[in-house]
Order: structure tokens, then sequence, then C-alpha cells
């Protein structure tokens, strides 16, 4: 299907305005795809015409529905699985003996889309039950999609979702069949993990409180001075001897002096030394 230039223009404008993503021009080709089924819905001959109506201002839920459609949801089960294995070898064994006092470790999937990511450390802490006894395991995942939420707080996949990341044995530990080829998560895995909508733009929850922090594979689509603001926000949220997770094609040098690297453990990152600029809110008790 032909899309106008100016189509485009106006549809990667709307998404950046709202969400601070870029719709980049090597993402342009999923347009068609992302926005056929709101096309079928509401009659649209094209996405011109879908377009002319949202510029025309009179349409706010096509406006939603078209900014839930463009953003990319990409996820599944233990997603590069040797960065989770890294995480739980190196910076939670350090936790769990600074935490030892008070049992509790708080962790912020920030772009959670529909759930995968959080499920799969919950997954971990819960494989290894006899360990973690007696501790509180805070996770909480957020995400701008409000259908991505919702569908992380179903707990529910498909037989593809599910396998695509999980081997046959881990399926059926973690999942029980419900027809129609859908899965649902444990119960007991569902309750264990929060999904809340928000954008991670906005001031972070529990200020200066998360353990452990992944943002993986999100902050690429922001353009620079977005991208400074989201790892602002970050920093923010991490506890001072926290960890950041960032996806496998992301780093913080040359785009943020909030962090630097963790001089241990390649892939993951620690808040750097105060600076003037990185004033932080008062710790949540």
């Amino acid at each position: 299907m032909e899309i106008s230039a100016s189509s485009q223009r106006i549809l990667a404008s709307l998404l950046e305005a709202r969400t601070g993503q870029q719709l980049a021009f090597n993402r342009r080709w999923r347009i068609d795809t992302a926005l056929a089924a709101i096309l079928r819905e509401r009659g649209f001959a094209g996405i011109d015409q879908l377009v002319a109506r949202l510029v025309s201002g009179q349409d706010r839920a096509l406006s939603d529905r078209v900014i839930e459609a463009l953003l990319n949801n990409e996820t599944y089960f233990f997603r590069d699985k040797l960065p989770f294995d890294l995480l739980l070898e190196g910076p939670v064994k350090k936790l769990e003996k600074a935490r030892a006092g008070k049992r509790r470790l708080s962790i912020w999937c920030a772009g959670c889309s529909t759930g995968q990511e959080a499920y799969s450390l919950a997954m971990s802490f819960a494989a290894d039950k006899a360990r973690w006894q007696g501790w509180t395991i805070d996770i909480v995942g957020t995400d701008l999609s409000a259908s991505a939420v919702a569908r992380a707080r179903a707990g529910t996949y498909s037989q593809f979702e599910v396998q695509r990341g999980l081997p046959i044995r881990q399926m059926l530990r973690w999942f029980s069949e419900q027809g129609g080829g859908e899965w649902q998560i444990d119960p007991a895995l569902r309750a264990s993990v929060r999904f809340e909508v928000a954008n991670i733009l906005e001031p972070p929850p529990s200020p200066g409180s998360f353990d452990i922090v992944l943002c993986r594979n999100v902050l690429l689509y922001f353009a620079p001075d977005m991208r400074r603001l989201a790892f602002n926000r970050l920093a923010q949220a991490v506890a001072d001897d926290g960890t950041l997770m960032l996806g496998a094609g992301e780093t913080v040098l040359g785009q943020t002096d909030r962090f630097t690297p963790d001089s241990e453990h390649r892939g993951l990152y620690r808040l750097a030394a105060a600076s003037p600029a990185a004033v932080r809110p008062a710790r949540v008790a």
C-alpha cells in the first residue's frame, strides 16, 4: 500500500510527541502491517485517509489506537539468555549479601511490553525456592502501551509465544494449557509481578529504591535528548548500589553521565559519582 511521505512524517511526529520514540526510516516499512487492523475496523481506504482523520483532531480514540499500534512490543521469554545468567550470577549474588538484613529485592522492568521479561525473572527466583525462602522479591513491569500491560497482567500467551523462549519442560512447569492454543502462566508467578502503565520519560515509581532496573532495547528508539531524559529517570529510580541492564546494542557511553559501566560485568551499569546535575529525590522508605 502506498503511503505518502507527508503521512509518514505526520505519523512519525505523532509517535515522537506522544512517546518520545522515533519512527526511524528503517522502521517505516512496518506502518502498513501495524495499522492494517485499524484500517479494516474503521473502514479507511488507506493510511493517507486515516492520517487525514488524525490531523482533524476530532478523534482522540483513533490517535491512541494508532500510537499503540506503532509501538514496538517485540519481546520473548529469557530474551538473549546470557544477560539473565550474567545478572543472576553477578549483581544478584552481591545484592543477596547486601540485603540479607531486610531480605528484600526490588526490580523494575521498564518498557516491559507484554510481560515476558518480568515473568522470566520471576521464574528464575521461583526455580530456586529454597534459596529465596523468606525473601520478598518485588518485581514491577511498566510500559506505555495499555494493551501490552493488559496482556502482561492476564499472563496468557500463545504456544508460539511461550515456546519461542522456553523449552518444553519449562513450558509445562510454568504454564497450563487453556485450549485454543493458549497457555496460562502459573497463578503464583502471575501474582508475584505487578504491571503498570507508565512512560519511562515520567518520574519513576519508588524513586531510589530499585536494586535492579532493566531497560532493554527501549532507548535505541529515542532521539538523543529524549534518551538523556530517560537515563535521568532511570538514575532517579535505581538504588545507590543498584544495577542497570540495557539491551545488547545499547550503552551509556557518550549518552549520559549518570551511569558508568560495571567494571566486573560487561553490559551492566552502575550510578556514576554524584555531580551537580545529578540531583536525586529523597529515597522512599
